[in-house]
């Protein structure tokens, strides 16, 4: 499982970049959440749009991801802050960092591997550290099941194997993190929408200011040691 979700990440993060062009409005509200100076680890760099807005910010930004190809090209702007690894097994030494960031990360790892990822998280976040990130609103997984044609493997078309409910991702955080909150969100990223894309994300908004529920929304939690 860790090889097929390992071949999906690599896909998106360097075959098919531009899928991370909308994630801007979703990364700079997390930068707002870290204060300049901080000693921040980001897991899952997606396409860097995190960490060019950090070292923007003034924060001490250090990067991992298990793929090789994105880290890399990280090292080129962080050098050896950029490594790579997973989750469940973080190179860094205990009570090392600020803050910890996760975003769309989540939601792609199984239950064993999630477990463990967050007891890896505390155990390298200072004293009043804090653990942030998103994943996606209360997603029907089903709806995004697809099948490859070569040899009928049935499969999440981005890898996803958890659907968050903000219930569940206090529950899940709980456990180990003393304070715990968990918003629902709506990202826009209004600058790269024609018109028509404006209106539809104005409804959307809308809709979110008055409490009716809706698709393509995310949880964004924040848990603190």
């Amino acid at each position: 499982m860790k090889e097929n979700q390992d071949k999906i990440w690599e896909f998106y993060q360097n075959q098919a970049s531009h899928s991370f062009e909308g994630s801007d409005a979703r990364m700079k509200f997390l930068v707002s959440k870290i204060e300049k100076g901080a000693k921040c680890l980001n897991i899952g760099v997606g396409a860097g749009n995190f960490e060019r807005f950090a070292i923007q910010k003034g924060i001490d930004v250090h990067s991992l991801d298990p793929s090789e190809n994105s880290i890399q090209k990280l090292k080129k702007i962080l050098g050896g802050k950029a490594q790579v690894g997973y989750s469940q097994d973080i190179p860094h030494t205990d009570k090392s960092f600020d803050v910890v960031v996760m975003s769309e990360v989540l939601e792609h790892l199984n239950d064993e591997v999630l477990a463990q990822t967050i007891l890896e998280v505390k155990r390298v976040l200072k004293d009043a550290g804090k653990f942030i990130g998103t994943v996606p609103s209360n997603e029907k997984l089903e709806d995004n099941i697809v099948v490859s044609p070569s040899d009928g493997h049935v499969f999440h078309r981005w890898g996803h194997l958890q659907s968050f409910s903000a219930e569940r991702m206090k529950k899940v955080l709980s456990g180990s993190f003393s304070s715990v909150s968990v918003t629902e969100k709506k990202f826009v990223n209004w600058k790269t929408l024609n018109w028509k894309g404006k209106l539809i994300m104005g409804t959307h908004v809308l809709a979110k200011k008055a409490g009716l529920s809706g698709s393509k929304r995310n949880l964004f939690f924040e848990a603190k040691v």
